[in-house]
Order: C-alpha cells, then structure tokens, then sequence
C-alpha cells in the first residue's frame, strides 16, 4: 500500500480539509517533486510551503511514520534533505542523521482510491480495467499508446546496442546476431543468440560465395552435424545419407583450416512440439542462403525503404536437399520451405525496426528512428488472444506499431500488477469504478 500513498501525493489526491503538520503548521503542495524508484527519498526537489515558509528539498513518505527508524534512515545522510515527511499513520517522531526533525504530515489514502486500487490487485479480469476504456477519449489513449511505443522501442534498442558492444562496435555483428536470434522465433532463440554471438563470421566471409560450404559451416558450428543432435527418427537415416556425410566432411575441413571452437552443444536445440518448417537447422539453411545471397545484409536491412523492400530481401528458401526432406535421410514431399509473408513481418519488427532505431540513437539520426515507426506502422498487427482481448475493450489495434505497444502494456505493467504507473489504470482510479 506504500505504493498508493506515493500515487495519491504524486498525483495529490489530497482531503479537502486543509493540510496541516502535526504541530499545526499550514502545508501547501506547490510541487510533489520528482518520483524517484531508486535507494534514497521517494520524492525529489518537492516545493512546499510550510507555516508560511518555502521549502525546496525532498519529501519522504511511509506508511507508519516508525517505519523511517526501521528502514535505518535515522542513520542515512542522503536523507538529511528531506523538508517533508508523510505518512498515513504517525506513531514516531523522526531524526535525520544530522540531528534535524522534519515536519511531518499524516495523510490518509481515500477509502475510493484504495477500495479502487485493491479491485485491480485482485481481479481475474483481463485487461482489469476493462469498465473504463470505452469512456476514454481518443486522445488519451492514443497519446498513453505512442509512449508505451517508444518504451518499448527504446528498451528493444538497449538490448540491440549491449550486443553491439559485446561485439566490440561491429554493426554487422550486431545486426547478424539480432536477426538470428530471431530466426529462432522464440522457441530457440536463445540458442540462437548464443550460437551466432560465436559464429566465426570471419570464415563465413571467406566461402560466402558457396552455399554448400556455408550451410557446413553455419550448421557444424550449431553442433548440428553431430549424431547426437539429430531426433531420434532421422539418426539411423543420416548414417547413410549421401547429403549428411558431404556436410560432416566439409565441416570438418573448415573446422580445422579455421582452427574454429568446439560447436554450440546439440542439447541446446529444441525440437519438441515444434512444427517441422520451424525445426533449427532448416532455420540456419535459411539464414545460410540469406547470408550467401546478400553480400551486404546489414547495409540491405539498413537502408531498405520500405516494407516491400524488406520482403524482397527476406525472401529466402532452402538449398534442394532441404525442399525434399525435413530431417537428414527422411525424404518428404517438394517444398521450397520459404520464409512466410508473417514469418518476414516477424523478422522486420523483431530485427529491422529495433536496430534501425538502435542505429538512429547511436548516430544521433531522428530520421532513422522516426523510418524505423513507420515501418512498425506499415505492418499489420500480431494476432494473439491478447490483442483481441483489448479490441474487445474498444482499443484499436490497426498496425504493428499499436501491437507492439500493448504487448509493452502487457508485459511492463499488467504482468507486473503496476496499474499505479498505467494510464490507463489511473482513469480507473479517477472514473472510482467498483464491481457491480
């Protein structure tokens, strides 16, 4: 609850008796201050008056006031600028390190907000705050919609420029292992991730021009050209499969001219209900043929204009082997197994839109980053029963860009229970909405 009492002074949800310290001075809130979620005082630089004076310092707020003593602040200078403080219940007198006693201010959550905020806490409704989103203006969600967007885009871009780093500053890495991680759509993507963050693209460079010998060398450093690596149903069948034991003697070869590490251990991978097209190594075949027919792809993702563009280099398939066959030894009927029209939507909002906005922060390009929003806006959104959850609710979800800010909403807020920081959970607690 110490939440709430820092929802009602942030947003001063306050009696409409006068405020008053417990040694009866008047208290005007000029400003609640900056909100700080780190260690030290929960509010920042507040100005308020006291008695007729103005203060600017920080304001602290518990609970119970006995609460400062328990949480060690008595012995913390980084409280010594505290002006304030406030707590629903005053049991204590409260003494900075320095020896000073802050004014206190006892104020009382209103039964409304409270009885509003524990309904949100504990309903099994999906969006909890469904009963007020049809009243909401346009305006206001359209405005909570484009930050939860750029939230998300930024925290996205965080995660592309730590690889980027990892990497030493080598964009191509960067953008290499981005867009593996997502051609392990979700089930193995963290395989893939590890495994392309050690994939000697410096051998790869060397034998792009032949895509045999980079299906070898991207499937042997995947520990995929191992028995053990194989399901159950294709090992025997790979034993004496023509295919099989070309790629294993390749891999070898260039295992050994490039003196390259011990593969990415097979238990890695994941095959379980998994639908075959998704299997991993028809995923790296596919990134092989990418990576062989596009000398650039980093510079091709990069400056592709549009979402038609980006298809058109995403547009890849696998090698003849692999378009009769789903496992080694096993032949299946004719399939190009191309990257599908949703899969590549995937990949460009997953990879190409993180990275070109990843990309615009790290060379300062607002352009960049407002072409890699328009591509977001160009997509159609991701289907899930999520989406269609808050469609119901009256929120549209016209593009990938809305999609993509409700699946913020979900994950940094409704997963988390933080409806206190939702704008949309603030209009609940405004409009006082309670069960029927």
């Amino acid at each position: 609850m110490e939440k709430l009492l820092h929802y009602v002074w942030k947003h001063r949800i306050f009696p409409l008796a006068p405020l008053v310290t417990t040694d009866g001075q008047a208290v005007e809130v000029i400003d609640p201050g900056l909100h700080n979620r780190d260690a030290g005082p929960d509010f920042f630089n507040a100005k308020v008056r006291i008695g007729g004076a103005l203060w600017v310092g920080n304001v602290e707020l518990h609970l119970r006031s006995s609460d400062w003593q328990r949480h060690g602040h008595h012995r913390d200078p980084a409280y010594n600028g505290v002006v304030l403080h406030v707590a629903e219940v005053v049991d204590a007198e409260v003494v900075t390190a320095n020896g000073l006693r802050p004014p206190q201010l006892q104020l009382t959550i209103p039964d409304a907000i409270r009885a509003g905020y524990v309904e949100l806490l504990q309903t099994d409704d999906y969006p909890r705050c469904w009963r007020v989103l049809p009243e909401l203006p346009l305006l206001t969600v359209h405005a909570w919609m484009s930050a939860l967007l750029y939230e998300r885009l930024q925290a996205r871009s965080s995660r592309c420029l730590e690889r980027l780093s990892a990497s030493g500053g080598d964009w191509d890495r960067s953008w290499f292992v981005t867009l593996s991680r997502n051609f392990g759509f979700g089930v193995n993507g963290d395989a893939f991730e590890r495994w392309a963050a050690r994939f000697p693209l410096h051998a790869a460079a060397k034998h792009r021009d032949d895509a045999f010998q980079l299906e070898a060398l991207f499937l042997g450093t995947a520990g995929l050209l191992e028995a053990d690596a194989l399901p159950p149903s294709s090992r025997q069948a790979a034993a004496s499969d023509d295919y099989f034991r070309r790629l294993s003697h390749e891999w070898n070869y260039l295992s050994r001219k490039f003196q390259l590490d011990v593969p990415l251990s097979p238990s890695s991978w994941r095959y379980l209900r998994l639908r075959p097209q998704n299997f991993p190594h028809l995923r790296l075949v596919q990134l092989a043929q990418l990576y062989h027919r596009c000398p650039n792809l980093a510079g091709m993702l990069l400056r592709a204009s549009d979402r038609d563009a980006l298809h058109g280099v995403l547009d890849v398939g696998v090698s003849a082997y692999w378009q009769t066959h789903y496992l080694f030894g096993l032949e299946a009927p004719r399939s190009e197994k191309r990257l599908s029209a949703d899969s590549r939507d995937l990949i460009i909002v997953n990879t190409v839109v993180p990275m070109r906005f990843a990309y615009g922060q790290a060379h300062n390009d607002e352009a960049m980053q407002e072409q890699a929003i328009a591509l977001l806006e160009q997509l159609k959104p991701e289907r899930n029963h999520i989406l269609r959850q808050w469609q119901q609710c009256g929120i549209g979800v016209e593009s990938a860009a809305d999609s993509q800010a409700l699946i913020q909403l979900k994950r940094e807020y409704c997963d988390r229970h933080d409806c206190l920081r939702c704008r949309f959970g603030f209009e609940y607690l405004k409009h006082g909405y309670r069960k029927p």
